[in-house]
């Protein structure tokens, strides 16, 4: 994970030495943070599953929520995506683009909500980048899974006749957007179900075998039904 020279304020090497690299929680496969990328050994009989997402403020997130929420979001958002292909996620990377501006204080709570879901989770840092801009703060992770070769969920996969099922409550997480530019309470439910997804790692991993096809719902009912019907022809 090491970091690119264009550092104004913090050098980029201490902001990993000190707050990224204890996130590893000594994983050899993260070579310690101190290499240009880290090493994963591919298991027989195991596909990996890949999947990032990117959360800018002011776009996905408010600079006025909590950091530690917001890290936890940002892991939550791809470890969704990784369940939704029946995948047993097994570790990240994470680029962060730092304005100037960025507090010490804001880092280290981000990094203490990474550790919270970490361990709630079971996955461990591997590398990724630091970088700085005069633009918006921007977060994006790559969360990498593991399933038995050949037992993906896929969105192309439905059938004619297949029963839809949805896990969760629809709508909460756009209600509790609502509430929250409203200045609700972040101690709210709805706000709470839109800030902290609840990835369904478990659920996805029992469904292999069993459903035809998966997604989580990022876009609304509506449009991910329409994107696996599409998927499926």
């Amino acid at each position: 994970m090491a970091g690119q020279a264009d550092s104004p304020q913090r050098g980029e090497f201490e902001l990993i030495a000190r707050i990224l690299a204890p996130l590893t929680g000594g994983d050899a496969r993260a070579l310690g943070l101190t290499d240009d990328a880290a090493v994963l050994s591919q298991k027989t009989g195991t596909d990996t599953v890949v999947s990032t997402d990117t959360l800018v403020a002011g776009v996905h997130f408010l600079m006025s929520e909590n950091p530690d929420v917001i890290a936890r979001r940002l892991l939550r958002v791809n470890l969704s995506d990784v369940a939704a292909m029946g995948a047993q996620p097994a570790g990240y990377f994470l680029n962060l683009t730092l304005p100037a501006a960025t507090e010490s204080d804001w880092l280290e709570r981000f990094a203490s909500g990474l550790a919270e879901d970490q361990g709630e989770f079971g996955v461990t840092l591997l590398g990724g980048d630091t970088t700085h801009t005069t633009g918006p703060l921007t977060l994006s992770a790559t969360m990498f899974g593991e399933v038995p070769s050949g037992a993906a969920v896929r969105r192309s996969t439905a059938t004619p006749g297949d029963i839809v099922f949805v896990s969760g409550t629809i709508g909460d997480a756009g209600l509790g957007l609502s509430r929250l530019l409203e200045n609700c309470s972040t101690n709210d439910a709805l706000v709470r179900r839109y800030q902290l997804p609840t990835p369904r790692v478990e659920l996805g991993m029992a469904l292999r075998g069993i459903a035809n096809a998966m997604a989580d719902v990022s876009d609304g009912l509506v449009a991910d039904l329409g994107h696996i019907c599409e998927a499926s022809g």
